[in-house]
């Protein structure tokens, strides 16, 4: 509740162990280390804000899903390439997309395999919206209209 935190907790420790195991499983795969790395010193189970560049598929990074403040950048040859890299993806919760060019956006959101696609936006659930993944990430929808019917079991009765 402290109005200065800049970043917040893993909520147990096993989940940060298993972060700070990926990013030491990508770096020794080859990644670079842009900044953190590493668990905060203090009481709690606090990782560092921390970004790994020159991520490929085949790191812990690209392959598994990071719950905490890892950032992993990949590079691409294009847009065609980036498409590639994010649906190499098992999972697919979520994606971002970056750009002045809305129309561009729009065209490549329909390429990209996620249960959401934000357009300069980060990735978030908001009540109005559904929200949830495909492949590894989850099945059906949560939150709005949709999200509810995930909760009924429709029956049809006929009669004649």
């Amino acid at each position: 509740m402290d109005r200065q935190t800049q970043v917040g907790p893993l909520a147990r420790l096993d989940l940060l162990q298993n972060l700070d195991d990926q990013v030491k499983r990508t770096l020794a795969a080859g990644a670079r280390l842009v900044c953190g790395g590493k668990r905060m010193d203090r009481r709690g189970y606090f990782y560092e804000p921390t970004v790994l560049a020159d991520v490929r598929p085949g790191m812990a990074a690209f392959d598994e899903e990071t719950f905490g403040p890892v950032a992993a950048i990949s590079e691409c040859d294009g847009v065609d390439d980036a498409v590639r890299l994010a649906n190499h993806s098992r999972y697919g919760l979520g994606a971002s997309i970056w750009t002045k060019d809305i129309q561009r956006a729009e065209a490549l959101a329909g390429r990209i395999e996620a249960g959401c696609v934000f357009v300069n936006e980060m990735v978030k659930s908001d009540a109005r919206l559904p929200f949830g993944g495909i492949k590894e990430s989850g099945y059906g929808r949560e939150l709005s209209v949709a999200g509810i019917r995930e909760f009924v079991n429709i029956k049809t009765v006929w009669v004649k």
